[in-house]
């Protein structure tokens, strides 16, 4: 069996308040496999994106241990860090983060310019993506020429386009109307499949987080096994 490409062992995040510090992740354990689709739900507030952002290396942990494919991310530093980041993750979020006045395939080659110089096999399999998600007659549309739904199927495309090793979705169709949205999950979890691309799914959608092939929820700071509908 492949190692796990994501390892985060009792994660602990707090924030100051005037009351005291208020505990969020109290000792979170969490490991993804290779090419495995993981969903997380819980109530509004109780730390789901704080946790995304805690296994990306963009927010600080208090305590524990995270590692991305073996390497110890506080290991790394903060230069390491970001090259481990950009090497092995990919994001999708809900509001997309299209850069406004670039086309379709310039924000989807974005992510391939935070690496070092654009190649033509990037703009290739930039090409392809946007084939693959639909929009191949929409490569020089900009955001604001673009449906919701079409500007997420870039925002999918460009995290994607690196090959990455683990894609981190947070609650990638909180904007969409359901029939969107359902297609949006649909190509998402398609996608990653193809890609062999572990899926880390924060959604507050019960049927959406059904369909990964675990479903955890996080409730009091620790993750545990989501019920069965």
């Amino acid at each position: 069996m492949s190692a796990p490409i994501l390892i985060a062992s009792g994660l602990r995040k707090s924030y100051p308040t005037p009351s005291g510090d208020l505990p969020i992740l109290c000792g979170v354990d969490l490991q993804i496999a290779p090419g495995e689709s993981v969903s997380i739900r819980g109530e509004s507030g109780c730390g789901k994106t704080t946790l995304l952002y805690c296994l990306a290396g963009l927010e600080p942990i208090d305590r524990g241990e995270l590692h991305w494919d073996g390497q110890s991310v506080a290991a790394l530093g903060a230069g390491g860090r970001a090259q481990a980041r950009a090497k092995i993750l990919g994001f999708v979020f809900q509001s997309y983060h299209l850069t406004p006045e670039l086309d379709a395939l310039e924000n989807v080659l974005l992510a391939r310019r935070l690496a070092g110089p654009v190649r033509p096999a990037d703009q290739t399999r930039a090409r392809e993506l946007l084939e693959r998600v639909g929009l191949g007659r929409r490569l020089h549309h900009v955001p604001g020429k673009l449906s919701g739904g079409e500007a997420q199927r870039v925002a999918l495309a460009r995290a994607l386009l690196n090959r990455p090793r683990l894609l981190l979705a947070d609650e990638p169709t909180g904007n969409l109307d359901e029939r969107t949205a359902k297609e949006v999950i649909a190509l998402l979890l398609r996608l990653c499949a193809e890609e062999n691309t572990a899926l880390a799914l924060v959604t507050h959608h019960a049927g959406f987080a059904a369909l990964a092939a675990r479903a955890l929820r996080l409730e009091q700071g620790l993750l545990a096994p989501a019920p069965s509908a």
